[in-house]
């Protein structure tokens, strides 16, 4: 992976790593709604919900409609959002490894690059 990607791609969770921003991406995977719209789901305030939008659009996750003096906000990104969504809701067990597990893998890994890399 390269910087430029790596760099994307933290931005990106950078961005959803927050409860109030997971919060309004959560709402948006059910459809396009105003600032308004969020804050009477939400418990925040008008101006914080805004700061979190522009938080989500700077990582290109959401963008807006402007109708009059209103803007609509739409995710542009949804099949990444539902991706994360889904990989976050299955509740991975967290694995626990030994320092002997450890050893062996390292072991596993060195034999297999001394035979690949003509050692």
């Amino acid at each position: 992976m390269d910087l430029e990607t790596s760099t994307e791609w933290a931005k990106a969770m950078k961005a959803l790593a927050h409860p109030t921003r997971l919060q309004i991406v959560g709402e948006l995977l059910k459809g396009t709604k105003c600032v308004n719209d969020i804050e009477e789901l939400l418990p925040a305030s008008q101006s914080n919900i805004s700061q979190h939008l522009t938080v989500l659009r700077n990582a290109n996750l959401v963008d807006f409609l402007q109708g009059g003096s209103q803007r609509c906000y739409y995710l542009c990104r949804p099949r990444l959002v539902k991706g994360i969504f889904a990989l976050l809701s299955e509740n991975e067990a967290v694995v626990r490894r030994t320092k002997k597990e450890i050893d062996l893998e390292k072991q596993k890994t060195e034999q297999a690059c001394g035979v690949s890399c003509g050692r």
